[in-house]
């Protein structure tokens, strides 16, 4: 259905242009030239409607028809133009995105420790843990998050 308004638009604004560009103006005689009107009508003498003219009024309101077709057809199907502010606020694929190597929050020195689980009075194989390493006075540390 878009193709073939499409192709209907297209012929009717050829034939527009060829229709226009044959018409001759309203004032082309000498008088004209200068000014005068040849008639006392606020616009001008008028004449009997030419076919020209006829042919113009038609090709004009098939245009109009056309292209309001072709616009509201667009838009059902999704591919009307996207505004500039769309274009310019895309998002980043996730893929393209390089994944962080470290948290975002500020590294914190880490200390290895020995740890040997007991379960069910049992002991089990000692494990290292790697545990944020204490800096300063532990009990200033907590007077600190107390205030």
């Amino acid at each position: 259905m878009i193709i073939v308004l499409t192709i209907i638009h297209v012929i009717v604004c050829f034939f527009l242009v060829v229709v226009v560009l044959l018409q001759s103006g309203k004032a082309a005689d000498l008088a004209g030239a200068f000014g005068g009107m040849g008639s006392q009508t606020v616009f001008g003498p008028r004449g009997s409607a030419t076919v020209l003219s006829k042919a113009t009024t038609i090709a004009a309101t098939v245009f109009m028809i056309t292209s309001l077709s072709l616009s509201i057809l667009a838009q059902r199907q999704g591919h009307g133009a996207p505004s500039l502010l769309n274009k310019a606020s895309k998002p980043v694929p996730a893929q393209s995105q390089p994944a962080p190597a470290q948290p975002a929050q500020p590294a914190q020195p880490t200390v290895p420790i020995t740890v040997t689980p007991q379960t069910n009075g049992q002991q089990g194989t000692p494990r290292q843990v790697q545990v944020p390493a204490v800096q300063g006075n532990p009990n200033q540390q907590k007077q600190e998050q107390k205030k």
